[in-house]
C-alpha cells in the first residue's frame, strides 16, 4: 500500500508589534526562520507586523511604499527560507500619498522567490467608539481599498486575503469562496474588548459558512502605552473546530491543511449550491451584483465591492 501523502504544514505567528520597526523585524525574522525549520510551507503574519504607532502622526511617518526597504527585507526572508509569506496589514504609502497624505492597510502574499504575487488593500476600515472602552477611527488616516483579489494557489491550498475588521462582513469570505478559496486569512489586531467578545465566534462562523480553513494571525499584549491587543492567534477547520491556537505572548502555532477533508465536508453538505436567491435578485454563484461585479477586462483578476442595495420604500 502506498504511503499517505503528507499534508502541507502552515505556521501562524503571534506578535507584539511596537513603534520600533527594527525590533519588530527581528521578532518576525526569528519566527519565520523557526517555522521554516519546522517545515512550514506558508507563514502567516498578523496585521501591523511592521509596526504599531503610538499615534496617527507616528503611524504616517513610519509608513513606507511597497518598494521600500521593509518589503525588500521580507522578500529576502522568503528567498532565504524558501517559504510563502502572508504579510497582513502593512502600512503602505500608495501612489496617491503625495496628494492625500493617507495610507493603505495592505495585505501582501510573497512566494518563495520573494515575488509579490497578490496585494489586497483593506476595504472595511475600523471606525469604532465603544463608550469608555474602545475608540478608534482608522478612516482618519487610511484610504479603503476598492476591491478584493482572487484567491492565490499556494502549496497549502488556494488562499483568499482579507484583514481584521473585514472579518465582520461575510460578503468578502463568500465571494472569495465562490472564486475557489480553500483558506481564508484574517491577519488582525483586535482589542481586548472586541476580541474577548467576538473573535473566536466570528472566525468559526466564517469557517462554517464557507467550509474553508480560516487562518488568523494576531497581535497580542501591550503594543504601547495606549494600546493592548487581544491575541489568541488561531486556525479553524472547515467544520468550525479550532485546530491550533497560540498561548499568551509572541509565538507560533502550526496546523496541517487537509484539503481532502475540506472537499469531503463540501460534498456531504454542499451549502454553496444550496444558497437561495438574495432579495436583490440573483445568487452569489451567479455573480449577483449585490456581492460584487467584475471590473473591466483590463483587470480580469479583481472584483469591485459594491455597497448593499438601499432599503425598500415603505408606503
Amino acid at each position: 500500500m502506498a504511503a499517505a501523502a503528507l499534508k502541507p504544514l502552515i505556521a501562524v505567528c503571534q506578535l507584539t508589534s511596537t513603534p520600533d520597526k527594527e525590533q519588530n523585524f527581528a521578532s518576525c525574522s526569528r519566527l519565520i526562520r523557526e517555522a521554516a525549520q519546522r517545515g512550514a510551507c506558508v507563514v502567516f503574519l498578523p496585521e501591523a507586523f511592521d509596526f504599531i504607532g503610538s499615534d496617527t502622526q507616528e503611524t504616517l511617518s513610519l509608513a513606507e511604499s511597497l518598494e521600500g526597504a521593509q518589503i525588500q527585507r521580507y522578500a529576502g526572508l522568503a528567498r532565504e527560507c524558501r517559504v510563502w509569506l502572508s504579510l497582513g496589514g502593512f502600512h503602505e504609502r500608495g501612489e496617491d500619498w503625495a496628494s492625500t497624505r493617507r495610507i493603505y492597510n495592505c495585505h501582501l502574499l510573497l512566494d518563495p522567490t520573494g515575488h509579490v504575487v497578490a496585494t489586497y488593500r483593506k476595504t472595511h476600515l475600523c471606525d469604532v467608539d465603544l463608550e469608555g472602552r474602545v475608540s478608534m477611527k482608522e478612516s482618519n488616516f487610511t484610504n479603503p481599498g476598492p476591491e478584493i483579489v482572487l484567491p492565490v494557489s499556494t502549496p497549502a491550498g488556494k488562499v483568499g486575503l482579507a484583514i481584521c475588521y473585514d472579518l465582520r462582513f461575510p460578503e468578502i469570505s463568500l465571494a472569495l469562496t465562490q472564486e475557489g478559496a480553500e483558506i481564508l486569512t484574517y491577519p488582525s489586531a483586535f482589542t481586548v474588548t472586541t476580541g474577548s467578545a467576538h473573535w473566536e465566534a466570528l472566525l468559526r462562523a466564517r469557517a462554517i459558512e464557507t467550509q474553508c480553513y480560516v487562518v488568523a494571525a494576531a497581535q497580542t499584549g501591550k503594543n504601547h502605552e495606549r494600546r493592548t491587543s487581544y491575541g489568541h492567534t488561531m486556525v479553524v477547520d472547515p467544520w468550525g473546530c479550532v485546530i491550533a491556537q497560540c498561548q499568551e505572548g509572541p509565538g507560533l502555532c502550526y496546523a496541517e491543511i487537509d484539503l481532502g477533508y475540506l472537499r469531503r465536508i463540501r460534498q456531504e453538505m454542499p451549502v454553496c449550491t444550496h444558497r437561495r436567491a438574495h432579495p436583490s435578485g440573483g445568487r452569489a454563484g451567479s455573480r449577483d451584483p449585490y456581492w460584487y461585479h467584475l471590473l473591466p477586462p483590463t483587470h480580469p483578476s479583481r472584483y469591485h465591492l459594491l455597497p448593499p442595495p438601499p432599503p425598500a420604500q415603505t408606503h
